[in-house]
């Protein structure tokens, strides 16, 4: 159930689930620097087993707070979240960012002005290292044509320094769920997130729908927020490598065009067995079975996304989308191209974009 308070444009809305300690050190920034007549801050409490809800409930009354029945992941959490959100503009914040002064106002004036703009996220910088970005985000995402995703900021492992190299803004293939500025009515009209993937590559999903139907997803790095990373899973989490590699495989098979439906899968195969070779020679036994077990389950239950792959290219209007890169990221950055830089060139203004 939501607790009632005045509608407002904007509603920075933060999932939660058993996160205290995280709410207690982070959200007290947040609604510094976003509670106005504009915006509200609400709270969506993941079915929380502990004391989450009378906490916020009484160190921070001014925040609304959205009780879900039960952990629906990250995914379906948000989904239930935004039903009972009447705001024009989401903004789904990770639990662990420290948001900036003036972070928010930024994205809302350039949606405002770009009405052609589904999605934005802000420049992500690391909580623990400031001067450089956070690997989920950066300066906003990419995937290459085989769905590896990376960032203007990261590629692969290889996380770079902020020297202001990224602070154009441009239009990416996706924004990150960790600080996501989505207008309610694209949220709505297409489809939300897939609570099928509980958590890990759904925002890339969302990001893949709303290019493949004519709308634009931007990074604005003049707003700048903080962001931990691995609150809930570490990087190393053989749980969240199966995540990743399952949920990867069945957005693919999800949106891929079909004339280049074969080769995709098929070098995704390949690479992805060398991923496997790769750390079961290093001796991560517990996360090269977590992307055996990936693939089990994606190829068990991908006849289940046939109507939801159908539906999507039977409305996509962009066929080749400008921002999915057309090489291999892999190949590129085991060539040498560990930036983003070294792969694409200095930025570009996006005309246009105001």
């Amino acid at each position: 159930m939501i607790e009632k308070k005045q509608a407002a444009k904007i509603s920075v809305v933060i999932l939660n689930w058993n996160g205290r300690k995280l709410l207690e050190q982070f959200l007290p920034s947040v609604l510094a620097h976003s509670t106005n007549e504009e915006c509200r801050v609400v709270v969506a409490d993941n079915g929380s087993t502990d004391d989450s809800v009378d906490f916020v409930r009484a160190r921070f009354p001014e925040a609304v707070l959205i009780e879900l029945d039960k952990n629906y992941g990250f995914a379906e959490g948000y989904n239930k979240a935004l039903q009972q959100v009447d705001s024009e503009y989401a903004l789904l914040l990770n639990s662990d960012v420290e948001t900036t002064p003036d972070w928010l106002q930024p994205l809302v004036s350039f949606m405002d002005r770009n009405p052609e703009v589904a999605a934005v996220q802000p420049k992500i910088l690391s909580y623990k290292q400031k001067d450089h970005f956070e690997y989920a985000g950066a300066a906003g995402g990419f995937i290459d044509r085989f769905g590896y995703p990376f960032c203007r900021g990261r590629i692969l492992e290889a996380v770079e320094e902020d020297t202001g190299q990224y602070d154009t803004p441009i239009p990416v293939f996706w924004a990150t769920g960790a600080c996501l500025l989505i207008r309610k009515s694209d949220f709505t009209l297409h489809g939300g997130l897939d609570g099928t993937f509980f958590a890990h590559m759904e925002e890339i999903d969302l990001c893949w729908r709303l290019n493949a139907r004519g709308r634009i997803i931007m990074c604005f790095p003049s707003s700048v927020v903080y962001h931990v990373g691995g609150a809930s899973l570490g990087k190393d989490n053989p749980k969240k490598m199966y995540l990743n590699f399952r949920n990867n495989l069945l957005m693919l098979y999800k949106n891929v065009p079909t004339n280049s439906y074969t080769f995709t899968f098929a070098a995704r195969y390949f690479f992805d067995f060398l991923a496997f070779m790769h750390l079961l020679l290093k001796g991560n036994v517990r996360s090269a079975m977590a992307v055996v077990k990936a693939y089990r389950d994606f190829l068990t239950s991908r006849k289940n996304y046939k109507r939801a792959r159908a539906e999507n290219l039977s409305k996509t209007t962009v066929q080749e989308i400008p921002t999915r890169h057309n090489r291999s990221i892999l190949l590129q950055f085991y060539s040498g191209k560990k930036t983003y830089q070294s792969i694409f060139g200095e930025d570009q203004p996006e005309a246009g974009k105001r």
